[in-house]
């Protein structure tokens, strides 16, 4: 009896073994390919490897096949809007933190489900219609939902699947740019670069597509094979529907969806009239009787008073709680160049903002973050590592003279960075930084909405944290030599002040040969 019942719970043991075994023998191949796209013998700064033109501005993408890039799972580009000229909505599979460069302008941003909020059939609304070339054509006024200030130092997160738009407004170039987080657990799709255009884009994609090709990085594994500039240069997903069918949903004309199918003029197109608009935050202003309506029809506050109102304006976001109000209702964006809000700052040495899920909530959804410091010239950014994220860093003014670290003790990175290149530091790579003799300001976005990094050198350091025998012992040093390596950055933390006697004048190759 024993051995009948002994025979089946062996036979349901080894099925159950050789399930695990199949299942283990395929995670080895993805986990292990994923694990080689960071065995990198060398990181070098790099700049855009593709330029579109369009008709109003100009699009800039990075090679995304680089190894770099591979083994952080971003993809950066960035976006040049002349005036008055509009970039088309358009979505990504992929969570993505936008930092404004430069310029001002509006942003709109619309969530899945979240109600049209904001009327343009107000009484002062109305008139500024009325005045204008253009006339509303219905008596209700223009439905939409909030519609964003933008301005030179925010950080704007925007999730997966939202459509997006940015016009500018201001007198010169718009200018931003953005990482897309491929690698997030957000986008189900595989880990190729893509985005789906609402408006614009090109008929005659291949014809960009020969444009581009052969303009391949230094840092590229697998060779340029033209994908970003099909992707970015594809006609718009309207052109993929029937056109009968599109005009019977939207209940238009047939002449109107074709239209709207064969727009070749780019992802930036200009506005041949100025868009006329309030954003959330002039509202706002209006409300507390701060603002006074200026000579461009969208702005209710000047340029000059803008830098100078009160803070209470950021206090009245900082009161919407994006879990009582609801998703439609969080704030997506913080400014990153405000000195008075520095995370960290030294006379000597510079400042450090972060903007993570503590002061912007989306961040926590998206599981992303961002840092933007400035650097004093020959100051230093102390050696460390990270526990959490991948970082990219790009560098704003200025120059960075950064080396990087692998596993094995292999100086992977050892050059300047120049304004306008971009680099990865790979989690838990070691790296250090030393800003040149005109400082540095830089961005760094990074893959963890709560990132932890361990400094290898000052106050709070993992050296300071060790006894002074573990020191002495594990370097061959005296007492005394273990001690000043421990205590002789006090108290200076994250950034350094420069010394005397520093290595700073030692020249970096701009780009170093294998």
């Amino acid at each position: 009896m024993a051995t009948k019942l002994l025979i089946p719970i062996l036979l349901c043991f080894l099925a159950a073994s050789a399930s695990a075994l199949s299942q283990q023998q395929s995670r080895p191949l993805e986990y292990q390919l994923q694990a080689q796209q960071c065995n990198m013998d060398r990181i070098s700064s790099s700049q855009p490897t593709i330029r579109m033109q369009h008709e109003g501005g100009v699009t800039e993408v990075w090679d995304s096949q680089e190894d770099q890039f591979i083994c952080a799972g971003i993809a950066p580009f960035r976006d040049v809007i002349e005036p008055q000229s509009l970039s088309v909505p358009k979505f990504f599979p992929a969570p993505r933190l936008v930092y404004i460069e430069q310029g001002r302008g509006v942003l709109g941003i619309n969530f899945p489900g979240c109600p049209p909020t904001f009327h343009s059939g107000g009484q002062q609304q109305q008139q500024q219609y009325q005045r204008g070339p253009r006339r509303m054509m219905s008596g209700r006024g223009d439905e939409h939902q909030k519609i964003h200030r933008i301005q030179q130092g925010d950080i704007v997160a925007i999730p997966h699947g939202a459509a997006t738009w940015s016009y500018n407004d201001g007198n010169q170039d718009l200018i931003y740019v953005t990482i897309v987080d491929l690698n997030n657990d957000l986008n189900q799709l595989d880990q190729n670069f893509r985005g789906f255009l609402l408006g614009g884009g090109r008929s005659d994609a291949r014809q960009s597509q020969r444009e581009l090709r052969g303009r391949g990085s230094q840092g590229s594994r697998r060779g340029w094979r033209g994908t970003e500039g099909q992707q970015w240069m594809s006609p718009n997903i309207f052109q993929g529907f029937d056109e009968e069918l599109i005009a019977e949903a939207f209940n238009v004309q047939t002449e109107t969806v074709r239209r709207m199918q064969n727009d070749n003029r780019g992802m930036i197109v200009r506005c041949q009239e100025e868009m006329r608009f309030v954003t959330e935050e002039e509202e706002q202003m209006q409300q507390m009787g701060w603002g006074r309506q200026g000579q461009r029809g969208s702005r209710f506050v000047n340029e000059n008073d803008e830098k100078s109102l009160p803070a209470a304006a950021d206090e009245e976001q900082e009161q919407e709680n994006g879990i009582e109000e609801g998703f439609c209702n969080m704030k997506i964006k913080h400014n990153l160049e405000r000195p008075v809000q520095a995370d960290f700052f030294t006379r000597e040495a510079g400042r450090i903002n972060i903007a993570n899920r503590d002061k912007l909530p989306i961040l926590g959804f998206l599981d992303m973050s961002a840092e933007r410091g400035s650097i004093m010239p020959r100051a230093m950014y102390t050696p460390h590592w990270s526990m959490t994220d991948h970082r990219a860093v790009y560098v704003l003014r200025g120059d960075l003279q950064v080396q990087i670290s692998d596993d094995k003790g292999n100086q992977i990175m050892n050059n300047r960075v120049q304004e306008g290149e971009m680099f990865v530091i790979p989690q838990f790579f070691a790296t250090m930084g030393m800003a040149g003799n005109q400082g540095c300001e830089y961005v760094t976005f990074k893959t963890s909405g709560r990132t932890m990094k361990h400094q290898m050198a000052g106050y709070s350091s993992v050296m300071r944290a060790m006894p002074i025998d573990v020191l002495s012992n594990s370097f061959q040093m005296s007492p005394r030599e273990a001690e000043q390596l421990k205590c002789n950055r006090d108290p200076e933390s994250m950034l350094f002040s420069p010394i005397r006697g520093s290595s700073s004048s030692r020249r970096y190759p701009t780009n170093p040969v294998a």
